[in-house]
């Protein structure tokens, strides 16, 4: 693979029933270029908490993947508040979810932290009040 592969999701911030779609979409071109279901599968994860924080916390943003030989990129960008308080935010159980959310069953608190596990890097870049990128990535080799 000589050339990088880009997937590029928009993130439906208004409906919880289509979040994950695009982590879902991810797993299956993820599988067609055959790597292996571990890769896929920290990936798909890592995917999923991003999007689900996006919609539960931002009102939806747009997801980035990129397929590298060394590596697979995922960059998730939101408008949404920031995050005031990033140390605390990466600590597991802590969330800002509201009580409606949590009611679905989201807003454990687990997000990010699942989202450093399942990665081999993680760069949060927020600002309150005007929205947060997240730079993951998985290598490959």
């Amino acid at each position: 693979m000589s050339e990088d592969l880009v997937f590029h999701f928009d993130v439906d911030g208004e409906n919880f029933t289509s979040a994950g779609q695009a982590s879902v979409q991810v797993k299956k071109n993820l599988r067609q270029l055959g790597l292996s279901p571990e890769i896929i599968r920290r990936v798909s994860i890592a995917m999923y908490e991003g999007e689900i924080n996006m919609v539960i916390h931002a009102g939806g943003g747009v997801a980035d993947v990129r397929v590298n030989e060394n590596y697979i990129e995922i960059v998730l960008e939101d408008h949404g508040p920031g995050i005031k308080n990033v140390e605390m935010a990466m600590q597991e159980g802590y969330s800002t979810a509201p009580d409606d959310v949590r009611s679905l069953g989201f807003g454990a608190g687990m997000g990010l932290p699942n989202m450093k596990r399942y990665t081999d890097s993680m760069k949060i870049d927020t600002v309150v009040g005007e929205g947060t990128t997240i730079t993951m990535r998985v290598n490959l080799v």
